[in-house]
């Protein structure tokens, strides 16, 4: 469509839609806006850190006394970072009782899996499949975050990744958008609540927008240039959802998206953001991103910078301090005009209204709460049940898990193993050091066996960096390898702790390689060649290579960095007392030269025999390795073994209309000896359209749980909607629709499934 025309559009469109989402503060919103300085305005878009001890004495001199100087003159809208009822409290009296007019900070905070008590990585989450789970979880952290003060968050992370390296692929949910877009609702929903004036919901944020998980080579910060298909496609819906979800407040990202930083990105956050979805919340910038698009080399000086960013619709700026500095001048230059910060105050004070802050500044500031939530069993329980869910079986030869739970001898071995701190992962802020259950504890509240430990390999203490400790696993000493050959020759069987340290994945962790760090592959090969009876338990924040393991050890456990309960979690899966149920949210390479690696990827002109075998050289593929990953999307085994039927239709056609349906169905039975679930998982294939489709798109599920020598028939219903995609044939021709033609249905236990059936959309 013609930009102008699609301009007008959009913008119409957008105020139809907020006329419609009436806010229902805009009375006391406008009559606070029309009391406000403009310096007061200013003042909500800014954001500062944490920048002193608010209990302790007031900073004298410097750039803290300068930021306490803002904040008593109500130049300070939010604050990030400020944790704990006292320190809360403190800092909200002086905006409440000492500013003009007494506007209350919001108080934000990294709430990414958890407060004291932590959840499980969200990529681990996401493994469960489970969006009811998903979302208790959100809500357990968000009442123990809100205990402490806290009254908005900086997640749930949405971008849609398909690179292992990057390492912040552990903050979301996975490589599909379907899944992710659940998963983001469900996400938010946990977070928001029924009632976000309850003391025990927060202010969710969806991040990053936009595109961030595609940028180049996995390289953290990196640029990110790709087509308007892949980025209506995959990248957007998960934001949609989240908007659809009532999310309260977004945040850009720091990449650039097609040459533009998206904190400068106006088709992003004014046109497609606040026009066409009509959000009514506020964006928040990342980190100083306004200040780094002078390092990207898109604004000239902070002054361009601020100009840039609230043209372009970001509201709030973190920690830069850009918009306290230039706007007012931007003002005067006519750079920036009112309505544009009265838009981004609005916005801002909408969403405090809504959190009940105006009612009640002090409301998340109860110590007898904050004593009562911390770390209590309501929110350990619930963090013991996510765990154990996000578990996925990668591998069981000759039935070696479950582990008996008498009469073995079991060597545990791995830099892992007895490890408190690492099972907390990245994004842990508020925990305390080495508060996670280990796997040695973990399996020793197991009485019936001898467990003879031996670390192997040693953790390593490197140089304290930015806000923890930072450690790596030992790639100079193998003095410990001969102690654990020695356990391992002496048991019945090897459970062996291997992976990623908690901080080796998450912000600033790409890596260039996906293998076990340091000296865990030369133990596992030396440790198999003595005693090849080995369970391998992973703790890994992405996807690694597992080619000589999967090849070698007969039982493989993603077990991933389960948070505060993980050693009772991987215990109770090792045991039996709980059946592994997690599907893969991200595929596994064979190699990093696969990456990025998918399932929803689209045919060449040359696909080859089946994907694999051409039988010539002339198609696409690797010489030296194969196309398929090594674990593919939404594979995931159990103690027990299911059986799929073929697929029924109830009819092989759907009309081009949006009333019609028809129902594919399959009958599932547990032909093993354990009860167990299963994630029954559909796909979708359009086998010529506009534009290349995937070669298959998940779009429903089903959790279902079985006894042994029972079955159950599990039925999707397919609609016109589900085969819809966004097309962009030209500047003219664009938008959101389905087009008739013919369509593989696919029903399996992952994206692997080659059981097929064929419907066709009538014109």
């Amino acid at each position: 469509m013609n930009n102008n025309i699609s301009l007008i559009i959009i913008f119409l469109f957008g105020l139809i839609v907020n006329a419609q989402n009436k806010n229902s503060y805009q009375k006391e919103v406008e009559i606070l806006l029309s009391k406000m300085t403009i310096d007061e305005k200013i003042g909500q878009m800014n954001q500062y850190n944490g920048f002193w001890n608010a209990t302790g004495p007031e900073p004298v001199g410097g750039d803290a006394s300068k930021k306490l100087k803002n904040l008593k003159s109500g130049l300070v809208g939010s604050m990030l970072n400020v944790r704990g009822v006292e320190e809360v409290r403190a800092i909200q009296k002086i905006a409440v009782e000492e500013t003009r007019l007494g506007i209350p900070l919001i108080f934000g905070f990294d709430l990414i899996h958890g407060y004291k008590t932590i959840a499980p990585i969200p990529l681990a989450e996401s493994a469960s499949w489970d969006l009811e789970e998903i979302k208790k979880s959100a809500a357990l952290g968000a009442k123990e975050a809100s205990a402490a003060g806290i009254n908005w968050t900086f997640a749930p992370m949405v971008d849609i990744s398909r690179d292992a390296r990057w390492g912040r692929v552990m903050e979301g949910a996975g490589e599909d958008p379907y899944l992710g877009s659940l998963i983001a609702a469900a996400r938010v929903k946990g977070l928001q609540g029924e009632d976000l004036s309850s003391p025990h919901t927060i202010a969710a944020t969806a991040k990053h927008f936009a595109a961030y998980g595609f940028i180049e080579s996995g390289r953290d910060y990196n640029t990110v240039d790709i087509g308007v298909n892949t980025l209506h496609n995959i990248v957007l819906p998960p934001f949609k959802a989240a908007v659809d979800a009532g999310v309260k407040t977004f945040m850009n990202s720091f990449n650039d998206l097609n040459g533009i930083p998206a904190t400068a990105d106006s088709y992003l956050q004014r046109d497609i953001l606040k026009g066409l979805w009509g959000f009514d919340g506020f964006v928040v910038s990342d980190w100083g991103s306004l200040r780094e698009m002078i390092d990207h080399g898109y604004a000239k000086n902070k002054n361009h910078a601020g100009e840039l960013a609230l043209n372009a619709g970001s509201d709030m700026d973190m920690e830069s301090s850009i918009y306290l500095q230039e706007i007012k001048k931007l003002l005067v230059d006519k750079k920036v005009s009112m309505e544009q910060i009265d838009d981004a105050v609005r916005r801002i004070l909408k969403v405090k209204y809504e959190l009940g802050l105006f009612d009640d500044p002090y409301k998340y500031c109860d110590l007898d709460r904050e004593s009562s939530i911390t770390n209590s069993n309501e929110i350990n329980t619930g963090a013991l049940e996510m765990a154990k869910k996000s578990i996925v079986l990668l591998k069981n030869q000759k039935k070696l898990l479950p582990l008996k739970k008498s009469g073995q001898k079991i060597a545990l071995i791995g830099p892992l193993a007895s490890d408190k701190n690492s099972p907390l992962g990245n994004w842990r802020i508020a925990a305390e050091n080495n508060s996670a259950i280990s796997v040695k504890e973990g399996l020793e509240a197991f009485k019936g066996n001898i467990i003879e430990y031996s670390q192997g390999v040693r953790l390593v203490n490197k140089i304290p960096e930015g806000f923890h400790e930072e450690v790596q696993i030992n790639n100079t000493d193998k003095t410990g390898f001969e102690e654990a050959k020695i356990a391992a020759k002496n048991s019945d069987v090897v459970v062996m702790v291997l992976g990623e340290y908690g901080f080796q994945s998450g912000e600033g962790r790409s890596r260039s390689k996906l293998d076990l760090p340091g000296f865990q592959q030369e133990l596992l090969e030396e440790i198999y060649s003595i005693n090849p009876n080995i369970v391998l338990v992973l703790m890994n924040g992405r996807p690694l290579v597992l080619n000589w393991a999967n090849k070698n050890i007969p039982a493989i456990l993603e077990a991933w960095h389960l948070g505060t309960q993980s050693g009772n979690a991987i215990a109770q899966v090792l045991y039996g007392e709980y059946n592994p149920s997690g599907k893969l949210p991200m595929s596994f390479p064979r190699s990093v030269g696969q990456i990025p690696i998918y399932y929803n990827h689209k045919n060449t002109g040359r696909p080859g025999a089946d994907g694999e075998d051409a039988g010539s050289v002339f198609w696409s593929h690797y010489i030296d390795e194969k196309n398929s990953p090594l674990f593919p999307f939404g594979y995931g085994l159990s103690y027990t073994s299911f059986n799929y039927s073929n697929i029924e239709l109830n009819k092989n056609y759907l009309e081009n209309n949006d009333d019609d349906y028809l129902i594919a169905s399959i009958e599932i039975s547990n032909t093993g000896d354990f009860k167990g679930k299963e994630v029954v998982q559909l796909y979708l294939h359009d086998k010529y359209a506009s534009a290349i489709r995937p070669v298959k798109e998940l779009k429903g599920f089903e959790i279902i749980e079985l006894d042994p020598g029972k079955s159950k028939k599990v039925s999707f219903k397919i609609t016109k909607k589900m085969l819809e995609f966004y097309y962009n044939k030209n500047d003219w021709i664009s938008g959101w629709g389905a087009e008739p033609g013919d369509f593989d249905l696919y029903i399996g236990t992952s994206s692997a499934t080659k059981r097929k059936i064929e419907f066709e959309l009538l014109k």
